[in-house]
This record gives structure tokens, C-alpha cells and sequence, in this order.
């Protein structure tokens, strides 16, 4: 890497009480340093609550989807508002990513700070401001490349009016969003809205047309069937934008782009039909959550499940905390709670116990977590349950964007336990 290079720097930052469960006597230590010591996660000092990215499962994952996308021609833009972090960023790029996916401009600005090149921002982008800033970043880099939705006529109108209050010297490339279904999330719900959206597209000097996105994820009572009608209809609405010539001169490619964690399978097996357009198509997948993978929603929801043969991804998030009160032999409480753990989709999952007396690790038999406060874990046990105040309880997580979120530095352990480097997160 080169000297200078922003995510080298990170290792950089000084270990203080910023962040949640580092050794204290680390403190003052730089990131790179701590990293150095190579700690064991359970007897080198950490505190609890802590949690834990397996290295091993990373690397796996990343690799797995590096594979896929080359496997069926798809170009891969994984949404980095899943870790917001630079580190797994340039580990994605580094796997062959064309570029990484935003949601809203904060999140554009920590991937500018990081030195991304090319941001996807799947969302329509109507604030001023935003558009001042992004106006000045593609004024200054000519080699920094970015696309977002547009999904209405109006949107269009504020962004154009925008772009030209800051006397932007690029078009913005955008797509055209194409809604899931009524009742669905954003985009422009018909063939005829979406070019109705184009067309005032067409009509601006701030803006170029470059193509048509989607979230097959959004579509009502999803289904494979209805999944893959729907990624037809979007296929269908670029191949008659072409005919149309509603692509401005001077583009070189056309960008189809769809890919949520749930349906890759069916966007891939959509995007193999492409037919031949008038320039070559960059069929552009989006999914996040694979990175980390998890041990509740998207275990169950993976395409892989339905796809075995392609692979398997692995859940890379253990939290750890301590059983700090056992009140009776049915209940027990860990000092982990809504502020450590995700808990909008599944709770927190009991897996393992490493037993404070001998530093065995055995599975968590009859081990439920049943509920979280602010910051303890509701433990219900059975009978036959080992379990006292002191030992560490190890959970599986359900919902990688809202388990990354509520840490900013991340150990990332080996199987042994060992402590290899530390993910920096910006949310």
C-alpha cells in the first residue's frame, strides 16, 4: 500500500476510552501497536461486553462472493452501509469490487475520506448541500465516478436546480429508479413513470442518464417467481430506453444494477438474459450483508440455501458477555444489552459458555436469551443448564447493519482466540 494511504493511517489512532472493551492498560497504545501484541480475546484484558469478528469467516466470505460475481459476469458494488468501515471496504475492492454502495451523503463522505473511486448511491439525493459537495468532488477528481437513483420528475427538478447553483462543471450520472411493486419502498411504480423520469432528465445539463436500478428485496410477498418477474420488468425498461435513444451520446457502457443480501441468486439468474444493447451493460449487484453474514435473519433468507452447490456463507459475530447475576436457578443476566447487540429482527442466540473457573469453552445447552434491557441480557436456563456468575456467554447475531453500528473498533479474532487486527467503523 502506498505511504499516505488513509486506511493504513488508521492504525494509527490511539486505543483510549472511546472504545468499548479494549484492554485498559492498551490505553495510549496506537491501534497498529495493540494489534502488534497479538492478545488472546479472552486473556488478554478485553472487558466485557466485547465483540468479535472471526477472521477465518471474513476471509471466507469475502472470497465466496468475489467467486459468484465472476461466476455468472456480474460486476459488484457491496453496500457499505453495512460495516461503514474502510478497512473492509479495500478488503472488498481488493476481492475485485467495482466500486461500493452508499444510501445517504454521510456515508459518500467517510467513503471519500477513505479514498473510494467509485460510489453507487442507491437513493435519490434532493439536499442542496449534498449536491454542492458532491459537485465539488467530481469537479476536482475527474477519475472519481459516481451514480445514483432519480425515481420522480420533481426530484429531478431539485437536483438540477442544485447542480446549477453550484455551477457544476460534470453531469451527475444517475439511473432510474424503478419502484418493487405498490406498496413498496422508493422508486417510480410504472414502465410510463420511469420515462417520465428520463425524459426531465434528459431535459437538464446537470444530469446523465446512465441506466436503471432497483431493490428486488422490496417486492410485496416476495417470492422467487415474483422476484424474477420483477427484475424482468427492469431489464425490459432498459432495453426500451435504448431503443428509444433516451441514453445520451458519449456514455460507454449502460448500468443495470439490482442485488439485495436475499435474492442474488434470482438477480443473477435475470441478468444472465440481458439481451445485446447498444453498448456493453454493467449489470452491477449490490449485496452487503454478506460480509459478515449472521446467525439469525440472513442465515435463514440466503440464497446460498437455495444454491448450495455455489457455496455457503459462515456468521463471523460472536458477542461475549459475562453472566454478572444468577438470581434463580431459571434465570441468570449477562451484562450485554441493547446497546452491544442487534435485536430489531431476531435476539441475541446462546452458543457457547467459556466457563470462568477453567477457561473451557462447551455449547450453551439450555441456554435461551429470552429479552435485552439498555444494557443487560435477559437469560432464561433449563435444567441441566451450567451456568454462574463469571462465565462468558458467547452469542450469535441477527443483522449485520445493526450490529456493526453500535461498535467502533472490532476485534477481529482467530480461532484461538488470538486478536489479529482491530475494524474501525465510521456510523
Amino acid at each position: 500500500m502506498a505511504v499516505g494511504n488513509p486506511v493504513v493511517q488508521l492504525a494509527d489512532e490511539r486505543v483510549d476510552h472511546r472504545f468499548k472493551a479494549l484492554p485498559p492498560d492498551a490505553e495510549g497504545l496506537t491501534v497498529g501497536e495493540l494489534a502488534a501484541e497479538r492478545r488472546n480475546l479472552f486473556t488478554g484484558g478485553f472487558t466485557t461486553p466485547v465483540l468479535a469478528l472471526s477472521a477465518e469467516s471474513v476471509e471466507h466470505n469475502l472470497a465466496l462472493l468475489e467467486m459468484y460475481a465472476e461466476q455468472h459476469g456480474l460486476a459488484f458494488a457491496p453496500h457499505g452501509k453495512t460495516s461503514m468501515s474502510p478497512q473492509l471496504f479495500e478488503s472488498q475492492l481488493a476481492r475485485g469490487a467495482w466500486g461500493i454502495t452508499a444510501a445517504v451523503p454521510h456515508q459518500m463522505r467517510v467513503y471519500r475520506a477513505y479514498g473510494i473511486q467509485r460510489i453507487f448511491l442507491a437513493n435519490e439525493v434532493v439536499d442542496a448541500v449534498a449536491l454542492r459537495w458532491l459537485a465539488g468532488e467530481l469537479d476536482a477528481d475527474p477519475d472519481f465516478r459516481f451514480v445514483c437513483y432519480v425515481d420522480s420528475v420533481r426530484g429531478v427538478e431539485l437536483m438540477d436546480e442544485a447542480l446549477r447553483a453550484a455551477s457544476a462543471s460534470r453531469p451527475v450520472d444517475v439511473v432510474v429508479e424503478l419502484g418493487a411493486g405498490e406498496g413498496a419502498r422508493t422508486g417510480a411504480r410504472t414502465a410510463a413513470d420511469c420515462a417520465a423520469v428520463a425524459d426531465a432528465v434528459a431535459a437538464t445539463a446537470t444530469l446523465r442518464l446512465v441506466g436503471v436500478a432497483g431493490y428486488e428485496g422490496e417486492v410485496p410477498q416476495a417470492d422467487a417467481d415474483k422476484v424474477r418477474a420483477w427484475m424482468r420488468q427492469l431489464v425490459g425498461i432498459a432495453v426500451e430506453f435504448d431503443k428509444a435513444g433516451r441514453f445520451p451520446a458519449g456514455l460507454d457502457e449502460i448500468v443495470i444494477s439490482a442485488g439485495g443480501s436475499a435474492w442474488f441468486d434470482a438477480v443473477a439468474d435475470v441478468f444472465a438474459t440481458v439481451p445485446e444493447l447498444s453498448l456493453p451493460v454493467l449489470k452491477l449487484l449490490r449485496s452487503g450483508a454478506y460480509v459478515s453474514h449472521d446467525d439469525g435473519h440472513y442465515r435463514r433468507i440466503t440464497p446460498f440455501n437455495r444454491i448450495p452447490d455455489d457455496g455457503t456463507l459462515q456468521p463471523a459475530f460472536r458477542l461475549w458477555a459475562q453472566v454478572v447475576s444468577r438470581p434463580t436457578p431459571e434465570q441468570a443476566f449477562v451484562n450485554a444489552g441493547k446497546r452491544d447487540a442487534a435485536y430489531d429482527l431476531d435476539l441475541p442466540e446462546a452458543q457457547v459458555v467459556r466457563d470462568a473457573r477453567t477457561g473451557e469453552i462447551r455449547p450453551a445447552t439450555g441456554i435461551t436469551i429470552t429479552g435485552l434491557s439498555d444494557q443487560h441480557g435477559w437469560v432464561r436456563t433449563g435444567p441441566g443448564a451450567e451456568l454462574e456468575v463469571g462465565d462468558w456467554v458467547g452469542m450469535g447475531l441477527s443483522h449485520p447493519c445493526t450490529s456493526f453500528d453500535k461498535w467502533q473498533l472490532i476485534p477481529l479474532v482467530e480461532a484461538d482466540g488470538t486478536v489479529t487486527d482491530y475494524v474501525r467503523t465510521f456510523f
